[in-house]
């Protein structure tokens, strides 16, 4: 028995002097390498522990706090106001973090950046291969099937949007004396109300959420039975997956029944949609009056159950999430800010007076497009974007004492890019970023420190499609309500939930006015 311990020490011993001898001439090749292309380092952010993952239990506990992407900012702000790149070593491996412009521009158009394998496998057990999870070729398919789908005008549909609306308003009921509807948390509804209008323009079919909660509530006390809906399947996978892509190569730590169970009801749900549409072709053409859906767009290119499920969820949950979370907090914006709300309000109703306004109208109300536009920037609905290097390379910037020189990036490392602290640079945007100002975008033109959907040939499909939405919901608001406040109690701190997307903390709690009732 001695003998045998003493050969596994050996082989412990032997296995941890070959990886720190292949560690050393690594690091020493790189460094070489990196003087030859004249790179020069960006500040080191050290762990303060012997395992060397203080920084990484530091961020983790943040974003369990809801500050996620405000440590982020301050952490860079710890080293230097004008630090904008570090290197953070965790455990045995190092992650550059940037919120330079220009290292962000390489990052989304450089063929030596793309998704990280973690991100991949992190997202794998609920969405499969498809536009957000594949690289290459697999990629380059995905993108050519979808692609064209969200360049047809006919995705714009208000009266898809008007239809989900209506079951909005029947959970906003106001009080017949005052007007006033009671305290009520907007951010649930709306990712109820974006996951049926999204279900229902990917497969021609609702989820219907909405309802279902009110055939839930008007069950007799006795026989409610409480049961998953789709949205909060979907919100608990998330979850999961957020906690995953926190810890990069050791994502398979976060695994569980529980997180299985959520990603099959999700693939459930997609597969009976899937395998219903392909048993039952449609012949009716969007383009002669029928309602688009994509999901029959998509079945004229492929009739693999798989790869219809797997495209239909990557753009379900972008369709859902993103849009859902931006709609709530332009809400919880516009009641803490009533001057704006007043403006918006003014100029939607001297436009389209209680007349609902087509897609390509909204474009044109600047103040409305300004108010998404520094929701966006504020709250940075992604807050945080990678991308790995595919082979040895450099970023333009962040190197030396001054962050001018190049950096040395190496094959495998994975690059972080936090839009929102990239987004709160006062020496970009001025002395007040960390005030709310639609105002701003009146002369601000964006560049590359403004990407809230990403930038280069993964820029989101969807982005118009999304803000479409918003500005048609939004501008219906202001067409309902006269009034919107904040009913919010506590410390009133704005606290960025992270989940995949950066979500209120505390929900959007509010009451609102009905404009044509009397007081």
């Amino acid at each position: 028995m001695a003998r045998y311990v003493s050969s596994a020490l050996m082989l412990l011993v032997v296995f941890i002097t070959y990886t720190i001898i292949k560690s050393k001439l690594k690091k020493r090749r790189n460094n070489a390498k990196a003087a030859a292309l004249g790179c020069l380092q960006p500040p080191v952010l050290r762990s303060t522990n012997l395992i060397g993952n203080s920084i990484l239990r530091e961020s983790m506990k943040a974003t369990k706090e809801d500050r996620g992407p405000q440590y982020v900012a301050a952490k860079m702000d710890s080293v230097s106001p004008s630090c904008h790149t570090i290197k953070v070593p965790i455990i045995d491996y190092e992650i550059v973090v940037t919120r330079d412009p220009e290292n962000a521009r390489a990052l989304f158009t450089s063929p030596d950046f793309d998704i990280s394998h973690h991100r991949q496998l992190s997202w794998m057990p609920l969405l499969g291969k498809g536009i957000f999870t594949s690289r290459g070729d697999i990629w380059k398919h995905s993108r050519a099937l979808l692609r064209p789908q969200f360049a047809r005008e006919m995705i714009s549909d208000p009266q898809l949007e008007e239809q989900h609306l209506s079951h909005l308003w029947r959970r906003l009921p106001a009080d017949s004396s005052t007007g006033w509807t009671g305290k009520v948390d907007l951010a649930p509804l709306f990712f109820k109300f974006t996951l049926d209008t999204s279900t229902e323009f990917i497969f021609g079919q609702s989820a219907n959420s909405l309802l279902q909660d009110e055939e839930q509530q008007s069950l007799n006390p006795d026989t409610k039975v409480k049961k998953k809906d789709l949205a909060s399947h979907f919100n608990a996978a998330k979850v999961w997956i957020d906690k995953r892509g926190a810890l990069a190569k050791f994502y398979w730590l976060m695994n569980s029944t529980e997180f299985k169970e959520h990603c099959a009801a999700i693939h459930a749900f997609a597969d009976g949609l899937v395998a219903d549409r392909l048993a039952n072709p449609v012949d009716k053409d969007p383009e002669k009056g029928a309602r688009f859906n994509l999901l029959n767009e998509l079945v004229k290119e492929t009739q693999d159950p798989r790869e219809l499920r797997n495209e239909t969820l990557h753009v379900l949950i972008a369709g859902r999430d993103t849009t859902g979370c931006l709609l709530g907090w332009v809400l919880y914006f516009l009641a803490r800010y009533p001057r704006v709300f007043a403006r918006l309000r003014a100029e939607i109703i001297d436009r389209f007076d209680d007349r609902p306004a087509d897609f390509r109208s909204l474009a044109q109300v600047s103040y409305l497009q300004w108010i998404i536009s520094e929701t966006l920037r504020f709250v940075t609905v992604i807050p945080l974007n990678e991308r790995i290097a595919l082979r040895d390379t450099v970023l333009p910037r962040g190197g030396g004492p001054d962050g001018k020189a190049r950096v040395f990036i190496p094959e495998g490392t994975q690059v972080l890019i936090p839009l929102y602290a990239m987004q709160h640079r006062a020496d970009i945007w001025g002395a007040d970023v960390e005030e709310f100002r639609p105002e701003r975008w009146e002369t601000h033109r964006a560049g590359w420190e403004y990407i809230p959907f990403g930038a280069g040939a993964r820029k989101c499909l969807g982005q118009q499609f999304g803000r479409q939405e918003v500005s048609y919901v939004v501008s219906r608001f202001c067409q309902k309500y006269d009034r919107i406040e904040n009913m919010e109690e506590g410390d009133g701190r704005i606290r960025l939930h992270h989940a995949i997307e950066n979500r209120s903390g505390t929900g959007v709690q509010v009451r609102l006015h009905e404009a044509k009732a009397t007081t």
